[in-house]
């Protein structure tokens, strides 16, 4: 039996958030933990985003050995979206209940005006807050924090 037939099982920490509102043109970082909680590596063969909005990090897990945790780095990026967003994240890999796992996020984009921007005047305010001082003293602005619901929306294998 080679490694590809061995299946495990998974737990993805906090998955189905709910994240505070972003401004549209915003950057939010978002890292998922997936614990591997058999007793096989756990290979991701592929995974798909829901949107193109949401990028991968080339540095993210794609193996992790059993019993131990791995960490998901996403990038969504709100200039396309308006208003409450959900969006999915799907995991393929040798998982023993299925073929594929979803993480699941939401956030609300508002836009910063009275009109929406457009494409052009989002990139060019982007560029505009790259590299101001408030970034230096308070932090930036794509390290938003999230909320958890109740039990009901903890799904784990």
């Amino acid at each position: 039996m080679s490694l590809e037939d061995k299946t495990t099982t998974i737990e993805i920490v906090d998955n189905y958030r709910h994240y505070y509102p972003v401004l549209a043109g915003q950057e939010l970082h978002i890292m998922f933990e997936i614990k591997n909680t058999g007793d096989q590596p756990l290979m991701l063969t592929d995974i798909l985003a829901s949107c193109g909005c949401i990028t991968l990090k080339k540095s993210s897990v794609r193996t992790i050995p059993a019993g131990k945790t791995g960490r998901l780095m996403l990038k969504y990026d709100s200039s396309k979206n308006t208003g409450y967003v959900k969006h999915y994240v799907i995991l393929y890999g040798n998982f023993s209940t299925s073929e594929s796992r979803e993480i699941v996020f939401d956030v609300n984009v508002v836009p910063d005006a009275l009109y929406t921007k457009d494409y052009e005047e989002l990139y060019q305010g982007k560029k505009e807050r790259q590299g101001r001082v408030k970034n230096l003293v308070e932090g930036d602005e794509h390290q938003k924090e999230y909320y958890m619901s109740y039990e009901k929306d903890i799904i784990r294998e």
